[in-house]
């Protein structure tokens, strides 16, 4: 660690099994945050397990960040099960292909781990011990109660009892664990969890990046000339879309209003399915495109949706939101009960938001969002405003910063 003029210059690790070429909202996030770092002086260096390198390792660098790539078992668009299986014995296979070279040597001033996964615990432990350093947990979704939350596990029997102990294992790594929002800092505390390590808010946060032209040109669609509500990220079970599904069949008859959806995710050959079968020619769906099109997609659109399955009891704000903001888009949002987001969108007067998933209640919704708010002159500057007061990259390493010196 360097100290000048007052400021702390760190050599950190940031450990994550999600990072560009991947185009999901984890990947982005380490992509902004590990920028960030390098501006603001520090040197950085990403570890990440792929399944596609040849060799147990490869080393690159991408805008002055170090990028480790280790050797590991394929754990994205795979079966539960084989998935699961990769996941447990990715940190081990990684910690072995880490130690066939010296390229972390004993010198790094922190450790930054980046969860949804909760597997990469024995991997930041291994560095913390080497290095006689801190650990801070970033942690984006509390995993797994969400599974548990949605149905796809009981909270009951020896899967749910094993990943418990992997969680659990992973918070002990960390002095410092940074939850998304005030809601789950008091489920966590409430509820869980590892009482040895400081539990903060840590804000997601997007950075400003490469904008080009996008693939998708909706003037060219069936959904020209009408307001469009878009959806751009996963579609999985846990974002609950098929409410939205229900919407646009209710609202098929208004010739003014369209829904887009672009994305990957576990429910998107469903939810294809299901508007085919109900002939709906107010829908399109879309495989994902590169996150540098979505401000130029967002161009073409109206408003924003944000969708999370009401059974949640944690909460989260979903990373399509702070893109939506970012570029001046309100949004339409069925949540959970209790999620901050809630707040966070009536209070500044960014959209329109519902707990409990009534098509009726949306339908009112989108009658709001086209009478009233799309109407306000102030809108996309409210939007714009927000997102640079509370999701600012910069803000973010500073806090972990604080937390690691």
């Amino acid at each position: 660690m360097k100290v000048q003029e007052g400021q702390y210059t760190l050599k950190v690790a940031i450990i994550t099994d999600s990072f560009p070429p991947l185009k999901n909202s984890g990947a982005i996030q380490i992509r902004d945050l590990s920028i960030e770092f390098v501006r603001q002086g520090h040197e950085v260096v990403v570890i990440t397990p792929s399944s596609e390198i040849i060799n147990p390792y490869l080393l690159s660098e991408m805008d002055k960040v170090k990028v480790l790539k280790l050797k590991a078992p394929k754990i994205k668009d795979v079966g539960y099960v084989r998935r699961a299986i990769g996941e447990y014995f990715m940190p081990f296979i990684m910690i072995r292909h880490l130690k066939r070279n010296s390229l972390i040597e004993n010198n790094l001033d922190g450790i930054i781990t980046y969860a949804p996964s909760i597997f990469l615990g024995p991997l930041a432990k291994m560095l913390k011990k080497k290095n006689k350093c801190k650990n801070y947990l970033i942690l984006r979704d509390i995993f797994p109660q969400w599974v548990v939350d949605v149905g796809l596990l009981s909270n009951y029997g020896l899967p749910y009892y094993l990943l418990k102990r992997v969680e659990r294992y992973l918070y002990s790594t960390a002095e410092i664990i940074g939850v998304q929002t005030p809601a789950n800092l008091k489920y966590f505390k409430e509820n869980l969890i590892y009482r040895k390590s400081r539990i903060e808010v840590l804000q997601n946060w997007l950075a400003e990046n490469k904008r080009k032209k996008c693939r998708i040109v909706i003037g060219k669609t069936k959904l020209k000339g009408r307001k469009i509500f878009v959806y751009a990220g996963n579609m999985g079970i846990a974002q609950g879309l098929s409410v939205f599904i229900d919407l646009a069949e209710n609202l098929s008859t208004q010739r003014n209003i369209g829904f887009l959806f672009v994305g990957r995710g576990d429910a998107v050959v469903s939810l294809r399915q299901d508007v085919k079968a109900r002939a709906l020619d107010n829908v399109i769906i879309y495989d994902e495109i590169d996150p540098q099109e979505i401000h130029t997609l967002y161009q073409q659109c109206d408003v924003g949706i944000i969708s999370l399955d009401r059974r949640h009891k944690t909460h989260n704000i979903p990373g399509k939101f702070l893109s939506y903001m970012q570029s001046g888009l309100p949004v339409l949002a069925a949540i959970n009960s209790g999620n901050d987001l809630e707040h966070i969108i009536k209070n500044n007067k960014v959209g329109c938001v519902s707990t409990n998933h009534s098509v009726g209640v949306l339908k009112k919704l989108v009658e709001e969002i086209l009478g009233n708010v799309l109407s306000d002159d102030g809108t996309k500057n409210r939007c714009v405003n927000l997102f640079k007061d509370m999701f600012s990259p910069k803000k973010a390493v500073e806090q972990i910063i604080n937390g690691l010196v």
